[in-house]
């Protein structure tokens, strides 16, 4: 893959990429209406992995901010958050959508969720994750309400709004185009689209 190469992630779709050291990603939010599941792997040991419980603890905040550094489960740097042109709101709270998730809210058949997008996308690299992290749920619209309860509600971004993740270490980042379309978390319309990213 070439610098500044533009690469899809499918609508309801995974897609991985390794990360040396250094390197920079670049997730688009195409259509400013899709939330991105995102989740790293340490290249050399995938059951180092970057956990949002051990993130939270490291910077005391539930939504990141530009300068943030997600760590893994062992505590050590794996992601930077160094640019943001969204409005900043990114969920580390709740965890990726599975089966289970849409049984609970009625399907009766298989729908694409964002747990079995990053198995797809890991098994591209011949990969198997050794499980399925709570993911950075890029662009995705979690308020906190004062009584401490949370709501589901559409992405605030914009067409074409990005983040740059930096690597701390070799590392595999997996992406899902959540394929969410029962709460209105990508967008009223319930219709998920294509996301982005470039390598740098």
């Amino acid at each position: 893959m070439s610098a500044s190469e533009r690469i899809e992630i499918p609508a309801r779709k995974g897609k991985a990429v390794v990360l040396k050291k250094g390197q920079a990603v670049r997730v688009i939010n195409t259509h400013g209406t899709q939330v991105v599941d995102t989740w790293a792997f340490n290249l050399a040991d995938p059951r180092e992995f970057m956990s949002m419980e051990h993130t939270r603890t490291h910077t005391l905040r539930a939504i990141p901010k530009v300068g943030d550094v997600f760590v893994t489960n062992r505590r050590r740097p794996i992601l930077t958050l160094v640019e943001d042109t969204s409005p900043g709101i990114h969920d580390t709270i709740l965890a990726a959508c599975d089966r289970y998730r849409y049984e609970q809210l009625g399907c009766k058949e298989y729908h694409d969720n964002c747990t079995d997008n990053l198995a797809a996308g890991l098994a591209e690299l011949g990969m198997t994750p050794p499980e399925t992290p709570s993911p950075l749920n890029l662009f995705m619209n979690i308020p906190i309400k004062p009584d401490a309860s949370l709501s589901f509600e559409p992405t605030v971004s914009k067409p074409g709004d990005w983040v740059t993740l930096r690597a701390e270490l070799d590392c595999v980042v997996a992406f899902s185009s959540c394929p969410q379309d029962i709460v209105p978390i990508n967008g009223l319309a319930r219709k998920p689209t294509e996301a982005h990213f470039e390598i740098s």
